[in-house]
Order: structure tokens, then C-alpha cells, then sequence
């Protein structure tokens, strides 16, 4: 489906978030609760009305608009190598991954016995983050090049943490998933960040205070 500057801009902002919550974990141990049920969420919803429906609407993916805003912008202050390494390997192997219809049928059949955890377990319980990174390890992983995660060796070592990083990867690869789908590239990210940083902009100071102040 063709989108619109607006959504191809909500899908990047989508992967922005996912990069940076990676960041967040390696680095520190911790992911807001909030962004993590977001990501978590995006992976699970199916035939969305439009494209912020996925993240939940605006007020979800804010954050993400915030740091494309930050990586894509041209002040230099804001920006992190790190965030911008992952979000560049995300849209890179998402390519590679659609070639690979085997690996996204068994990504799709993975998502479908996660929601039935959902029976039992909350979305961000560590039972759904465990299925979801083993899911990550067994599809997206086995792509190369893989996506070394840098950050301190207490918390990478974590099995909670791995799992919740893998968890996020994937739902990083759904928003670039989407991304692709709403007509973006990679190549935009170069020669059309100007466009992608002034919707952002947008979005954050004249949408969000429209409909929620």
C-alpha cells in the first residue's frame, strides 16, 4: 500500500523507538514500561486501520518521534552512533527478511502462540519476552549480517535482558516492516530526512496538543 508522508514517518519513528529502548537495556538494565508494552503490542496487532494504530495512536510513539527528531535533524547535539547503527541494521536486514518467506511464516506462526500466552500472562511478563527473544533467535538471527548489540556486560549477560532486547529488535523489525509497506526506503533517511524531521515536528507540536490537550 502507498502512505503518506505522516505514516511513513509514524513507521520510522516506530523503529527510532525500538533502537533506542535496545540502547536503553544494553546500557542501563531498564526500558520504560509504557514504550515496552507499546513495542510489545505492535507486534500483535493485525489489519490496523492506519498506520498509528499499530504503535496505538500518537501519544505511543512520541518518543520515537522525539529521537528521529534528535538522530535525523540537523543539530548535532542529540545524536547517537548507537541508536543510528541499529535503525540502519533494522531497515537493512528487513529487506533481506522479505525475501525470506519461509522465515516470515514462521515469524507469523511464532506471533500467533505468543497470543495465546496472552491467555495467561501479561504482554511484557518475561514467559512472553522469552518466546518472543527465542522467536528473534530463530528467525531474524540466522540473517547476515546480525546486529551486535553493544553495552554493559552485566546487563547483556542478563537472560532477562536478552530477552527483552531480542523482544524489541522484533518488534523494531514490524515497524520496519511497516515502513516498507507505506512506500518508505532506506535512501530516505539521507535525502529526505529534512521531510521526515519536519513532520515529526509536526506531529509532535500541532497534532499531539490538537487532539489531546
Amino acid at each position: 500500500m502507498k502512505g503518506s508522508m505522516t505514516d511513513r514517518t509514524i513507521a520510522l519513528a516506530g523503529v527510532f523507538q525500538a533502537a533506542a529502548m535496545v540502547r536503553e537495556v544494553s546500557h542501563h538494565g531498564t526500558v520504560s514500561p509504557h514504550d515496552l508494552e507499546t513495542s510489545i503490542n505492535s507486534l500483535l496487532v493485525e489489519d490496523p486501520p492506519d498506520t498509528e494504530s499499530v504503535f496505538g495512536n500518537l501519544i505511543q510513539i512520541r518518543r520515537g518521534l522525539e529521537i528521529l527528531i534528535e538522530q535525523l535533524g540537523t543539530e548535532s547535539v542529540g545524536r547517537d552512533i548507537e541508536i543510528a547503527r541499529y535503525v540502519v541494521s533494522i531497515l537493512h536486514l528487513e529487506r533481506k527478511l522479505s525475501r525470506q518467506p519461509a522465515l516470515m511464516e514462521k515469524i507469523f506462526t511464532g506471533l500467533e502462540e505468543v497470543k495465546a500466552q496472552l491467555a495467561h500472562f501479561p504482554i511484557t511478563h518475561e514467559n512472553v519476552l522469552a518466546r518472543l527473544g527465542q522467536l528473534y533467535s530463530d528467525t531474524i538471527s540466522t540473517l547476515s549480517p546480525r546486529i551486535m548489540v553493544t553495552g554493559e556486560p552485566l546487563h547483556l549477560n542478563n537472560e532477562a535482558n536478552a530477552n527483552k532486547i531480542r523482544a524489541i529488535l522484533l518488534a523494531g523489525f514490524r515497524a520496519a516492516v511497516l515502513f516498507r509497506q507505506v512506500g518508505g526506503r532506506r535512501w530516505h533517511i539521507l535525502f529526505q530526512r529534512g521531510r521526515y524531521v519536519a513532520t515529526a515536528e509536526y506531529l509532535l507540536h500541532e497534532e499531539l496538543p490538537r487532539r489531546y490537550s
